[in-house]
């Protein structure tokens, strides 16, 4: 059965229209045909830091097969077609065994293997410092290792794609220089570093800043920090967690104009994420609230953040809602960066065929899904357009 829908590149602004042949995307053409002002079209959703969703947790070992395809189904329907599990800091026998496990599952399963597209390995050489690590356990933190991180590649089957690390350690300079010369991405996180040592890891090929403004001590020199210097960096992406609690209005704001189309949007969730609001107990102990709204807190002293629990999607509509982004921005950050950080962006006009889409309303500054197309195959769709 064909099929003809004419929607607005959220991109562009341009009015396309979208030819199906029984749910497979045959064509994606600009047209002067006028639709209903209310569709629009963009490429799928990339999230790059994602610890969990669903109740499954990428850092609990086993992940099955069924939890990986439960994951992936409620991420459809958020619009998000890639995502790139994130294991963090712990034994090197557990981190070695999750990573395992992650390339094992996408060995089996083709579904698997077309959406976890490479692995964010976020730790353990990151800063033991207490406010700066965060939830990381200071037990498992370390220096940086090549011998080791080869192990931790190994097991990954070569699907790391990113590490976080911070660049104050004696070696980082060096370990930069060679994961960059591997083809991985090295991110800034977890760090207090100092500005020269910023600079020194972006000269050694760092690209990236891990949810800038989090995982950080609270008081920071007013003019001299590894914050601002990282937004001074104009090589440096950055990632941002977009979901009202962990970073304020006013930071999100000056971030993404300084950033620009350098600017990313992360969940950074956790197995909490799509969860329905109430209290649970964690797995390393002590209880968390979820409440509307995707606000994750520790149960006994809720002005404590338990991680997030948000998708990129609510990120974007939180930037529309607060007036701190248009739509063709917003999306983007969620979707066009990461690729183009990733070495990963295609324009989906030129290659329709192959290509990740999402159609969705948009109504009061808020998205609503309606289709998602997997390598131009519909694989999540509301009843009706």
């Amino acid at each position: 059965m064909k099929e003809k829908i004419t929607c607005i590149d959220c991109l562009t602004n341009k009015t396309v229209q979208v030819e199906l042949a029984d749910n497979i995307l045959q064509s994606v053409k600009t047209t002067e045909k006028a639709g209903d002002g209310n569709i629009y079209i963009g490429p799928g959703l990339t999230d790059i830091q994602i610890n969990g969703y669903v109740n499954i947790d990428f850092n609990t070992f086993p992940i099955t097969e069924e939890g990986m395809l439960k994951v992936i189904q409620a991420m459809v329907a958020e619009g998000v077609t890639s995502f790139f599990p994130t294991v963090i800091t712990n034994s090197d026998e557990l981190i070695i065994s999750v990573l395992k496990n992650i390339h094992d599952l996408c060995l089996q399963n083709p579904k698997i293997n077309s959406h976890a597209t490479g692995i964010h390995l976020e730790g353990p050489f990151i800063s033991p410092s207490d406010e700066a690590r965060g939830a990381h356990d200071i037990r498992y933190i370390k220096s940086p290792d090549w011998d080791l991180f080869q192990r931790f590649r190994e097991a990954s089957g070569n699907r790391i794609k990113i590490i976080t690390l911070c660049p104050e350690w004696k070696n980082a300079t060096d370990f930069i220089r060679r994961c960059v010369n591997e083809n991985i991405i090295v991110a800034i996180g977890h760090t207090n570093a100092s500005p020269k040592r910023i600079i020194e890891a972006v000269e050694a090929g760092a690209t990236l800043s891990t949810h800038i403004g989090n995982g950080a001590p609270l008081m920071l020199h007013r003019n001299t920090n590894f914050i601002y210097e990282q937004l001074a960096q104009d090589r440096l992406y950055s990632s941002l967690i977009a979901d009202g609690f962990h970073l304020p209005p006013g930071f999100l704001k000056v971030v993404l104009k300084m950033k620009q189309d350098h600017a990313i949007l992360i969940s950074d969730s956790t197995m909490f994420a799509g969860m329905e609001c109430g209290v649970y107990d964690t797995h390393i102990g002590g209880k968390v609230i979820l409440e509307e709204g995707g606000r994750l807190s520790m149960y006994e002293n809720q002005k404590l953040m338990a991680g997030s629990a948000i998708s990129v999607l609510d990120g974007i509509n939180y930037l529309l809602k607060s007036n701190l982004a248009d739509l063709r921005h917003a999306w983007s950050y969620g979707s066009v960066n990461p690729n183009k950080l990733i070495n990963n962006y295609q324009n989906y006009l030129n290659n329709p065929e192959s290509s990740d889409l999402v159609l969705f309303r948009y109504n009061k500054n808020k998205i609503s899904i309606i289709a998602v197309f997997k390598n131009a195959k519909c694989i999540y769709s509301v009843n009706s357009y």
